[in-house]
Formats: structure tokens, C-alpha cells, sequence
């Protein structure tokens, strides 16, 4: 818990109150840990592995919104008790998470105000990633498009954008072309002209980006 950006703004003593409350989950890959419209209010935080948040359409059809890493949070109903789940979450591959149900969490927010400015500031963040994946879809191209949705990834890892620290990011090509709604074909030749570059080092399973600032400069050239 302590390794979770949502959760640096709590004290000492928060922390305690949490891991009394909290449950620890273990999930193969491929499990399902909760699913789209359930009604659960709960935090989650990854302790270890990766997690895919997704969406089926009704043909059952999945799309890959994003892939959250160790030491991430997700549920996106917990600041909202009494709405369905907008989205499911899927192991990516073997994760260990620790969950946190929405009332006490709520509640340890309300005994420690401290948390709301730390909670609210990444709230936000995540919010203005989302329109500004919006904004790459509707005027840049593809390559820029690409490079973008792998910052966004860093930076959801906790990897700012003006970092020159390389950056693993655990998913395949064929990954990140289900979650940009592309061809697997078409983001393989894109991001070889990255790794060619020397902005993406690619390996199994996984894509490195060499430098997210470097990475940054270079999409903005393209503008």
C-alpha cells in the first residue's frame, strides 16, 4: 500500500487502519477480477503482476484499454459508491492484489483530509490523459499517435513524460494494437521506425522506451 501514489498523502497510522481492513487476492493470468457492470466499490491495488482494464462488446469481442503495473491503483467506482463498474479488470498474467473496500477507504480519506490534495491531483492526471488520448485520436497521425499512448503507459507507472530513464512497459505489439483499435501489421511498422530511432528497444513480451523525454520531442516534432 505504501508503494501506491493514490495512497502517499495518508499517515503512519493511515496505513495500519488500511491493511487491517484490506484483503489480499491472488489471480492466475487470463482471470477475471471483477467485470463490467458489477456493482463492487472497492480499491485495488497491484502488489504484484500486471492487470488489463477492458471492455466486451456484445459480439465478445475485448478491447484493451490500458495495462496497469505493480504498485498501481484501479476501481473506478470507489469514488463514486452506487454506480456500476464502467469497465472489467482482467490478470494479465499472475497478480497478487490488495483490496480495499470503498466505504473504509472513504471513510480513512474523511478521518485523514490530508490525502484529499494527493487523491484529487491523480485523479486529474488520469483524467487529462484520458482527453488527451481523445485529442491524439482526432489530429495526429499514427506514429505520434503510437509514442503517445506509450508515455501515457509510462506516466501511469509513475515515469514522467520529462524523464530520460528507460521505461518497461510489459505488453506485446499485438496488445497495443487491440488497445489503439489497430491492425497488428500497422503498429509494427511504426514502432520499428521508433526502435530504428532508438526511442523503443522491443523484446518479447515486452517495450522499452529508451527515454520518454527524447520520445516526447520526437512526437512533437512531428506535429
Amino acid at each position: 500500500m505504501r508503494s501506491c501514489p493514490l495512497l502517499a498523502g495518508f499517515p503512519e497510522e493511515a496505513f495500519l487502519e488500511g491493511a487491517a481492513m484490506a484483503r489480499i487476492r491472488h489471480f492466475s493470468a487470463g482471470d477475471p477480477i471483477y467485470d463490467r457492470g458489477s456493482m463492487q466499490s472497492t480499491l485495488c491495488v497491484i502488489a504484484s503482476g500486471t492487470v488489463r482494464i477492458n471492455s466486451v462488446n456484445a459480439a465478445g469481442r475485448e478491447a484493451t484499454l490500458i495495462i496497469f503495473d505493480s504498485g498501481s491503483w484501479f476501481g473506478d467506482t470507489v469514488f463514486s459508491p452506487g454506480m456500476p463498474r464502467v469497465y472489467g479488470a482482467t490478470a494479465h498474467d499472475d497478480a497478487v492484489i490488495v483490496e480495499l473496500p470503498g466505504e473504509g477507504f472513504r471513510k480513512l480519506m474523511a478521518r485523514y483530509p490530508e490525502s484529499y490534495s494527493v487523491a484529487l491531483d491523480l485523479v486529474s492526471r488520469r483524467l487529462w490523459s484520458a482527453m488527451s488520448i481523445i485529442e491524439d485520436d482526432a489530429l495526429r497521425g499514427v506514429t505520434a499517435r503510437i509514442g503517445r499512448r506509450l508515455l501515457f503507459l509510462a506516466e501511469i507507472q509513475g515515469v514522467p513524460t520529462a524523464s530520460s530513464e528507460p521505461v518497461i512497459l510489459k505488453l506485446t505489439r499485438e496488445q497495443l494494437a487491440n488497445m489503439m483499435g489497430m491492425t497488428r501489421q500497422g503498429v509494427h511498422s511504426r514502432i520499428k521506425d521508433l526502435e530504428h530511432l532508438g526511442l523503443l528497444a522491443l523484446s518479447y513480451g515486452q517495450i522499452t522506451v529508451c527515454s520518454p523525454r527524447e520520445l516526447q520531442a520526437h512526437i512533437q516534432s512531428l506535429d
